[in-house]
């Protein structure tokens, strides 16, 4: 059985003390969940006061992005030993934001998915067409070639996660049904069994993304091959946040 992964995405958002505020209070609600791991990715500038704040907590750090070098004359990025410095275990990398406002590459996501790991770090690989690539029948090959190409050079032994986000749900309202982004995870699934073999392939955590909200969590989370959220704005109120982290799975 995979272990469901809920992840709160912040982005560009909370102050370094909103966010002890935010995870003091988040903390409290979701103490007594011990079936599920969450995750909370604040901005860079709130990481080590947070990690601070969850000490003793069943609540993981992750960053939001990392560059793929140690070290070295790169001005404004963060490197994978920083991270992991200040009590990070995760990271997200591929995010559609950083492909489409960004501009980062496959090849340039493929370098920072191998630091990661090689790093220690666990990274969250995000895949997800357009809304022009879905109107022209396009999901599976982008999503096929932006797993391929993000994930070139791990073998069947390195530990990673998949965020499947459609970008047309990203910040939208729009949702995939339980239906349309199971279809995709399945897909997922069968590409990576292709990649890393089956057994490997029911091992990796697959995570939807896009608007996930208290009100449609559940539908979602049910799904066979959907194995957590990495939710954005839902995650930036702590009694939201838990009210998706704690949905009943049986219901």
């Amino acid at each position: 059985m995979r272990r469901l992964l809920i992840a709160g995405n912040w982005k560009m958002h909370k102050t370094v003390q909103e966010a002890v505020e935010l995870v003091r209070e988040l903390k409290n609600l979701v103490s007594d969940v011990n079936d599920r791991d969450i995750l909370v990715c604040p901005p860079f500038t709130a990481l080590y006061a947070v990690k601070k704040e969850l000490e003793g907590s069943n609540i993981a750090l992750g960053a939001q992005n990392m560059f793929y070098e140690e070290k070295g004359a790169f001005t404004g990025e963060i490197s994978p030993l920083m991270i992991k410095d200040v009590g990070c275990s995760y990271v997200i990398l591929g995010h559609s934001e950083r492909r489409h406002i960004f501009g980062e590459t496959d090849e340039l996501i493929n370098k920072k998915v191998l630091s990661a790991a090689r790093h220690g770090l666990i990274p969250i690989l995000c895949v997800g067409e357009t809304l022009q690539e879905r109107e022209e029948g396009k999901t599976k090959d982008v999503v096929e070639r932006q797993v391929r190409e993000g994930l070139k050079g791990l073998n069947e032994t390195s530990e990673f996660v998949i965020a499947y986000e459609p970008v047309w749900a990203i910040g939208t309202g729009k949702t995939a049904t339980p239906e349309l982004a199971e279809e995709v995870h399945s897909f997922i699934r069968e590409v990576l069994s292709e990649m890393f073999g089956a057994e490997k392939a029911d091992s990796v955590r697959i995570l939807y993304g896009g608007s996930v909200k208290p009100e449609n969590a559940a539908g979602l989370l049910r799904q066979p091959n959907i194995d957590g959220s990495l939710v954005g704005g839902a995650s930036l109120k702590a009694e939201s946040f838990a009210k998706i982290i704690k949905f009943d799975v049986e219901e």
